[in-house]
């Protein structure tokens, strides 16, 4: 199946940080916002299907876990505290609720966390991306025939020196 590559609606350089965590966080392409950006559960795709941005060189590692966790926690922590000083429920309640919720959070906001630090780790130019950003910048930048677009004095990039 051959990769088609289409422009990106949004210029590749005007991808805020707030836009492209948000994309990363709905799972699709901080670059162009419609491409995927997992092709498993965690697993990031090696380019986007839709504008070609690599991510393959992405470094996620062990941040959003770590995110997850966080929030989690909170949440579930807050919850526990919460329902023991305000209403009294029975041990095995405790035991059947907590877990799960756990579990289910956890599952839930590991995606889309992931997603988020991708998102930012595109947007702030690390790992890879800002060079991936540079090259994609120069190539449209360059028209059809495959040279460079030049002032009027025949030099491309500076003018006016």
């Amino acid at each position: 199946m051959p990769l088609t590559i289409h422009p990106a609606s949004t210029p590749v350089e005007d991808v805020t940080v707030m836009s492209a965590m948000r994309r990363g966080f709905l799972c699709r392409c901080p670059a162009c916002n419609r491409g995927r950006l997992f092709g498993r559960f965690l697993k990031v795709v090696e380019r986007c299907e839709d504008c070609g941005t690599e991510f393959h060189h992405h470094r996620a590692d062990d941040l959003p876990p770590y995110i997850v966790i966080f929030i989690v926690g909170h949440l579930v922590g807050y919850g526990i505290l919460m329902t023991e000083t305000k209403m009294e429920m029975p041990l095995w309640a405790h035991m059947a609720i907590w877990p799960l919720l756990t579990l289910v959070l956890s599952l839930a906001l590991l995606q889309p966390v992931k997603g988020a630090v991708v998102g930012l780790q595109y947007a702030l130019g690390m790992h890879g991306f800002g060079a991936a950003r540079e090259k994609k910048k120069a190539e449209r930048e360059t028209t059809g025939d495959g040279r460079a677009n030049t002032g009027e004095d025949g030099h491309a990039g500076r003018r006016g020196a």
